[in-house]
């Protein structure tokens, strides 16, 4: 059960930010006792990739943060973020943590089960994040994207954290993601019957 929550945890903040849960898992494996990765998950924690994980995570913070150029970076993440949850899934679930002592039996008959879970958990949490970005940019005027992608940044360090040292909080952020879609959903087809009207009253008045 905990490796699952590890996983979902993990993969859930890659749909926020490709690169946090993975070089979360880099940092420490490197440097701490808390996660101890499998042997074929062992690269996230050299060096080379710990540093270019770093530099995308630096052009990933900037570019989130810029309206317009958030909107783009969304299109080119759809690919990425859900690449990122396969991975982190699949080192997550088969790691040694605190809490998980012995993985390796979980989805030993089927290792693509936690790749495939992963990239569908990321690519879900990462269309929550592209379809609120415009709604917040339009109700905003763009002023609210660095808060909003801050925030998101913030909340998939949180959950990559938590993934491996407390997984059982993990239900916790999943219940506050459900929720946040369901305010995306409301607020696109509020805004959608709105326009609607206001092409109508166009068309009367007009």
């Amino acid at each position: 059960m905990f490796e699952v929550l590890t996983g979902t945890g993990l993969a859930a903040s890659a749909g926020l930010n490709a690169y946090i849960p993975l070089l979360t898992m880099g940092l420490l494996a490197r440097y701490t006792e808390a996660i101890n990765l499998p042997a074929g998950s062992a690269w996230l924690e050299n060096g080379w990739t710990l540093v270019i994980l770093g530099l995308l995570l630096s052009i990933e913070v900037v570019a989130d943060k810029v309206p317009i150029v958030d909107h783009m970076n969304d299109i080119v993440q759809t690919f990425v973020r859900p690449t990122a949850g396969g991975l982190a899934f699949g080192a997550g679930s088969a790691s040694e943590t605190v809490t998980v002592a012995d993985p390796g039996s979980f989805f030993t008959s089927h290792q693509w089960v936690p790749i495939l879970a992963g990239g569908l958990i990321a690519l879900g949490v990462h269309g929550v994040k592209a379809a609120s970005r415009p709604v917040v940019n339009a109700t905003t005027a763009g002023f609210g994207a660095p808060v909003a992608s801050t925030a998101e940044d913030f909340g998939s360090v949180v959950m990559s954290v938590l993934a491996i040292l407390l997984p059982i909080l993990v239900l916790f952020g999943l219940v506050i993601m459900l929720w946040a879609a369901f305010w995306v959903l409301r607020r696109r087809r509020r805004r959608k019957r709105e326009r609607i009207s206001g092409v109508e009253t166009r068309q009367l008045f007009g």
